[in-house]
C-alpha cells in the first residue's frame, strides 16, 4: 500500500511539470508536513481520550510528549517529501542537513522530556506537606538540583552536536582543540559565574546544607528555602518577602539551617522578674501552659534561674515544637500567658526599683545649718 502511494505521489509530481521545480519541491514538502500535522492530531485527540479517566501521570505524560510526537512525525513525512520532489543536489544535501539538524534537536527534546517524566515519577512517592517531612525534603532538593543541571548539560550537547553539522563550525572546533590551553583559558574566565553556579548545584545536590522548605537564616533574616534553581536559591521570608542568593553563597558563607537533621526546635523565652517571684509556682504554670497548647510536641519542658542582674532575675524557659514554625507560636503563648498570670496571681514577682531611705533621729538639730548673724557694714 506504501509503494502504490509513493507511485501516485510521483505522478502527480510528474503531472506538474509546467511549474518550476522549486514551487513544485515547496509545494511538496508542504503538504506532507500538512499530512504529519493532521495526522499527529488525530492520533493525540485518541491518545488523549484514552487517558481522560487515568491519573494525572498518564494525562501529564501524554500533555508532556505533544511537542517531541509532533516532530517525530514531521521528520519522516519530510523525509517522504524530500524524496518524491524534484531536488537538485545542492537541495537535496540542503535538505539532508536540515533534517540532520531536526533529528538532533528531536533526540534532545526527548532526552529532557525523559528526565522531567522520570523526576516527576520519583517525586510521587514524597509529599513534602507532611508533618515529618525530612526525607520528602532530601530527595525532593536533590532530585530538584540534578535534574537542572542535566537540562543544562543536555541543552548544551545538543546545540553542540547541532552546530558541529556546519563544516564551519566543525572545523572551529578543530583549531579549538588544537589550541585548548590557550581557548580553555579564555572560556573558563569568561563561563566563571555559570560555571560556578554549575558546581555549586553539584556540590548543594550531594551534600546537601539546604532542602526545599528547610528553616534557615541568612543575612540575619529567618525564613524557608522556597526554591533551589541552577543558579540561585529563592528564600521565603517570614514576612512574605523573598530573598535571592546565588548557589555559591551557601557553599562560602556561613548560615543557619535549623532544619538540617530534623525539624524539631526548642523554643527560648527570657523573663525577667524580682528575686521575689514564686519559681515553683511559675514551674508549674510553665507546665500548664505547654501541656495546653497544640505547639508542644511533648518533649521539653523547662524553667531554670540563668542570670542575676542588679536588679531583677533572669529566668529561662524552654519548650519544644515540632517545627520552626510551631516553636515561634509556641514562644509567643508562653510569653502571653506567663506575663497575665504573674500580672493576676503575683503582681509583686514583676521587676520593681527599690529606694531605701534613713529616717533621722529626734533630734537632729545639729544637722541644720547655722546662721550666724553679719554686723551691718
Amino acid at each position: 500500500m506504501i509503494e502504490d502511494i509513493d507511485t501516485t505521489a510521483r505522478e502527480v509530481v510528474a503531472s506538474l511539470g509546467w511549474a518550476p521545480d522549486w514551487l513544485v519541491s515547496l509545494g511538496v514538502l508542504a503538504v506532507t508536513v500538512l499530512l504529519a500535522l493532521l495526522a499527529h492530531r488525530v492520533l493525540y485527540r485518541l491518545i488523549t481520550r484514552l487517558v481522560r479517566e487515568r491519573d494525572l501521570f498518564w494525562r501529564s505524560l501524554v500533555a508532556r510528549t505533544e511537542g517531541p510526537t509532533r516532530l517525530a512525525l514531521i521528520i519522516p513525512a519530510l523525509s517522504i517529501g524530500a524524496s518524491i520532489a524534484p531536488l537538485d543536489g545542492a537541495q537535496a544535501s540542503i535538505m539532508r542537513h536540515v533534517l540532520a539538524i531536526c533529528f538532533i534537536c528531536l533526540v534532545g527534546w526527548v532526552a529532557r522530556t525523559a528526565l522531567h517524566i522520570w523526576t516527576t515519577v520519583y517525586l510521587r512517592r514524597f509529599k513534602l506537606d507532611s508533618e515529618d517531612n525530612l526525607l520528602a525534603r532530601k530527595h525532593t532538593t536533590q532530585s530538584r538540583i540534578l535534574q537542572r543541571v542535566a537540562a543544562i548539560l543536555i541543552v548544551t550537547v545538543t546545540a553542540a552536536a547541532a552546530l558541529m553539522t556546519f563544516d564551519g563550525v566543525r572545523q572551529y572546533g578543530v583549531s579549538l582543540l588544537a589550541s585548548a590551553g590557550a581557548a580553555g583559558l579564555v572560556v573558563g574566565l569568561a563561563l566563571q559565574p555559570l560555571l560556578k553556579n554549575l558546581i555549586a548545584g553539584i556540590q548543594l545536590a550531594v551534600t546537601q546544607p539546604i532542602r526545599l522548605e528547610d528553616a534557615v537564616i541568612v543575612e540575619g533574616e529567618w525564613g524557608n528555602v522556597e526554591e533551589i534553581t541552577s543558579t540561585y536559591v529563592v528564600v521565603r521570608l517570614w514576612d512574605w518577602r523573598r530573598m535571592v542568593l546565588p548557589l555559591s553563597y551557601f557553599i562560602e558563607k556561613p548560615f543557619q539551617n535549623w532544619t538540617r537533621e530534623n525539624s524539631s526546635l526548642i523554643g527560648t523565652v527570657f523573663l525577667y522578674t524580682d528575686y521575689t517571684a514564686p519559681l515553683e509556682a511559675m514551674r508549674r504554670r510553665l507546665e500548664e501552659i505547654v501541656r495546653a497548647s497544640r505547639n508542644w510536641d511533648g518533649r521539653v519542658v523547662v524553667l531554670q534561674v540563668t542570670d542575676f542582674k542588679p536588679a531583677t532575675m533572669e529566668v529561662r524557659m524552654l519548650a519544644s515544637a515540632s517545627s520552626a514554625g510551631r516553636a515561634f507560636d509556641l514562644r509567643c503563648e508562653v510569653r502571653e500567658q506567663m506575663i497575665g498570670w504573674l500580672q493576676a496571681q503575683h503582681p509583686g514577682a514583676l521587676p520593681r526599683q527599690r529606694a531605701e531611705i534613713d529616717r533621722l533621729p529626734a533630734d537632729a538639730s545639729w544637722i541644720a545649718p547655722r546662721q550666724e548673724a553679719v554686723p551691718a557694714q
